[in-house]
């Protein structure tokens, strides 16, 4: 799939069948009844939400089928990137309530307390389905074609990387159906976005948010013509990724997420612990070595972490 010789292995261009096979709806959902998972080039990870014929709505299976998928890439030393996109027609029409219902509108409890109680555990429990994408140290793109609603920009705010295809809509739903988002999007789309006033407005009235102003809000970084395009960009700069050392990649993902949440000076001093034994490593000799003779940081052959 990707070249031929020893020489040329860690040449991380997608084949047009491998792309296209990501672009569709084929394969099995298996281990997972929720997601599809496979392995499109060396060291990344496609997670794909894999219920299209509800739309990809989030089922109670999904909220913990990610927790267990992403804490089982965060751990794999093989893995070096996750691509995370939708099956069939839209990325997700969010939370599936006929199958979440009973969760919600019916918790256990023999008073006002006791039901309150069991409540935030249910809450806290689906905040961790999106905070685990955060906590992965492997960098994740995501990659959204058609609806993104309600749950879906939960996800993507705790995604690394966003990028959409010109069709693509989002939208933060949960004030029509009578609540306030409560697993990550009032938290973290304010640090996506640098219009305090512009989140607002979306959160506040679930109006829909295309492709061109998710590209200017910063939203997403990139938009492309369809999904096939889409899904060939992101696994190129999948590859991009995935060619570096694992070491600077994952120290620079955990770094910038926790540069996000604290103070500049706090961050600086987070930094220098984190690097005062990271720098001893050996991928920094090989990048300055690769760097010396003009050659690309993909043609090193780094250990896996």
């Amino acid at each position: 799939i990707f070249g031929g010789g020893e020489g040329d292995r860690r040449c991380w261009l997608p084949s047009q069948a491998v792309v296209r096979a990501m672009s569709s709806s084929g394969g099995a959902p298996s281990p997972y009844t929720t997601l599809a998972i496979s392995h499109p080039a060396e060291s990344i990870t496609h997670v794909e939400l894999h219920r299209p014929e509800k739309r990809n709505a989030m089922n109670r299976a999904f909220w913990s089928e990610m927790v267990d998928c992403f804490n089982e890439i965060a751990g794999d030393p093989e893995c070096r990137v996750v691509v995370v996109s939708g099956a069939g027609k839209i990325f997700t029409a969010g939370i599936d309530l006929m199958d979440m219902a009973s969760d919600i509108l019916q918790p256990e409890g023999d008073d006002t307390a006791r039901i309150s109680w069991n409540l935030r555990q249910i809450i806290t429990k689906y905040q961790e389905t999106f905070s685990v994408i955060e906590k992965c140290p492997k960098p994740v793109v995501v990659a959204v074609h058609g609806a993104c609603v309600g749950g879906g920009v939960d996800l993507i705010t705790a995604c690394d990387i966003r990028l959409c295809t010109q069709d693509a809509w989002f939208q933060v739903k949960e004030v029509d159906i009578g609540l306030a988002a409560d697993v990550g999007t009032l938290q973290r789309l304010p640090k996506v976005i640098g219009s305090r006033s512009l989140v607002n407005e979306l959160a506040l009235t679930a109006r829909k948010m295309y492709a061109d102003e998710a590209k200017s809000s910063g939203l997403v970084s990139r938009v492309f013509a369809d999904k096939e395009a889409m899904m060939a960009g992101a696994l190129e700069m999948a590859g991009e990724i995935a060619g570096r050392s694992p070491v600077a990649v994952q120290g620079t993902k955990i770094n910038l997420v926790y540069s996000r949440d604290h103070s500049v000076a706090e961050g600086l001093n987070y930094m220098a612990t984190w690097n005062m034994s990271m720098l001893q490593t050996q991928d920094v000799m090989k990048s300055a070595q690769a760097a010396m003779e003009k050659k690309s940081p993909k043609t090193i052959a780094f250990s896996k972490l």
